[in-house]
């Protein structure tokens, strides 16, 4: 039997359940790319805050192009289990707080009446770094911001907003791109320029778009974890999500409107995002790369298994702590020691079935936030980063193909492109096009002589499995 509303009183007694009434629901949240991230992190603080009392934040989620989560969720009404996954045990919760998944490409004028409705006060995205529709300076890609992007749906349900004289939305970027308020607000601003100036006007006094931090390592989910959900629960869940039991969402706060009580179940509300972000993306985000691409090319799947291999084991613990933690000024009550032992422990957790190629998707979007930002901090105080400078020799012989035979093709928005820089170069080629004077990233971060002579060659040598930890010294 599927869950369901109609199937609830079979759901194992063992599964936490909301204490609301999840029927009598306005819907106050539109969140884009309604994927397994958010069901385990926004929707999840959501659930539990209007357990807490607060009403009318039910989601309406959409979906821009693919229709996968709207099977897997609309059948169910929305419902779905989160399990948090340890060592010491597992613990499942349903969540309620999905009202329906919207899928754009099939009912756009659904998701822009959703976004017009008086009871909507925010609009949430977690659509990737490739969802901003970026070109390589940074500015918007009109060519990519076209009809099935979030900016023409933003824009049609906000002038249905101006012309009914409702308030604007608080835009709520909860994408692990640095200051991605800031970005989203700028980037929107262009789009309305050449679509709407007087929207823009209206967008830019009644809007806002708060920066976030968020972090809750999420696994895609498996047959296997399904079919674990369904003998624990008895009931079959096809929109069921796997996650650990830490989670962490920084908001700055600046809302347009109303907001969900947040903070009372764990979100922190702070005047400036900056520290969070940037120790998440560069500490976090950073050592994830660099075990996708060191780990995939020693044959570890999951995240846990490379962080025991101690070869990477050490070179993990160095980004970390002496190159990513170095490369930026922390907030008053951040402790970056503590972080890190944290972060280590995490990943670490064997019940966390992450998978390195998930990580390893989308480098060419991820590599110059993660990456490049630290290498320019550390440059300019006069430093090198050594286990960064292997992390993107990896990935560049990830790009060429090396890991291909065994986990796919590279799936990456510019894969073709960065593969040709293979086809036309030698390795000095590839790390000058990439970064050189005229890098194809556009990052903040030229490769000094010595750097580019490491990459160059880290890039003929494959490490030993009997390498010794400190081989990076």
């Amino acid at each position: 039997m599927r869950l369901s509303s109609v199937s609830l009183p079979h759901l194992g007694p063992e599964v936490e359940r909301p204490g609301y009434d999840r029927e009598g629901q306005f819907a106050g949240i539109v969140h884009f790319g309604i994927g397994a991230f958010h069901r385990a992190h926004q929707a999840w603080y959501t659930d539990r805050a209007m357990e807490l009392g607060d009403r009318n934040w039910a989601i309406t989620g959409v979906s821009l192009r693919s229709a996968a989560v709207a099977a897997q969720l609309n059948p169910q009404d929305g419902l779905y289990t989160l399990t948090e996954r340890s060592s010491a045990g597992n613990h499942t919760r349903l969540i309620a707080a999905v009202k329906t998944v919207l899928v754009a490409s099939d009912a756009p004028h659904s998701v822009v009446s959703a976004l017009a409705s008086p009871n909507t006060h925010i609009a949430s995205f977690t659509v990737t770094e490739k969802g901003y529709c970026r070109a390589a300076d940074g500015s918007l890609d009109l060519a990519l911001a076209g009809p099935g992007s979030i900016y023409h749906f933003l824009a049609e349900g906000l002038r249905q907003r101006h012309d009914a004289g409702l308030s604007g939305l608080t835009l709520l970027s909860c994408d692990n791109l640095t200051d991605n308020g800031g970005q989203f607000a700028r980037l929107m601003r262009e789009y309305l320029d050449r679509q709407d100036s007087g929207l823009g006007k209206w967008f830019e006094a009644e809007c806002s778009c708060p920066s976030t931090m968020v972090d809750r390592i999420v696994p895609a989910t498996t047959d296997a974890d399904r079919m674990q959900v369904a003998a624990e629960t008895g009931l079959d869940d096809f929109g069921a999500v796997m996650t650990e039991p830490f989670s962490q969402w920084v908001i700055e706060d600046r809302f347009a409107g109303p907001r969900p009580a947040w903070e009372r179940v764990g979100a922190q509300l702070v005047t400036d995002v900056t520290p969070y972000e940037t120790a998440k993306l560069r500490m976090l985000n950073g050592a994830h790369s660099a075990l996708a691409y060191l780990g995939l090319e020693r044959g570890h799947t999951y995240v846990h298994e490379a962080v025991a291999d101690p070869t990477l084991r050490a070179i993990i613990d160095r980004l970390m702590r002496e190159e990513a933690a170095a490369s930026f000024v922390a907030a008053p009550q951040q402790n970056l020691t503590v972080y890190a032992d944290e972060l280590l422990a995490r990943f670490a957790n064997p019940a966390l079935d992450h998978r390195l190629i998930q990580i390893a998707m989308d480098g060419s979007q991820k590599v110059p936030q993660r990456w490049l930002a630290t290498l320019a901090g550390r440059q300019a105080a006069g430093a090198r980063c050594p286990a960064i400078l292997s992390a993107l020799a990896a990935w560049l012989r990830h790009l060429r193909g090396d890991n291909a035979a065994k986990w796919g093709p590279v799936d990456d928005p510019r894969a073709n492109e960065l593969r040709q820089l293979w086809v036309k170069n030698d390795s000095a080629g590839v790390v000058d096009a990439m970064f050189g004077q005229l890098g194809l990233l556009g990052g903040p971060w030229i490769a000094a002589k010595a750097d580019r002579a490491m990459i160059c060659a880290e890039l003929s040598h494959f490490p030993s499995t009997k390498a010794e930890p400190d081989a990076l010294a």
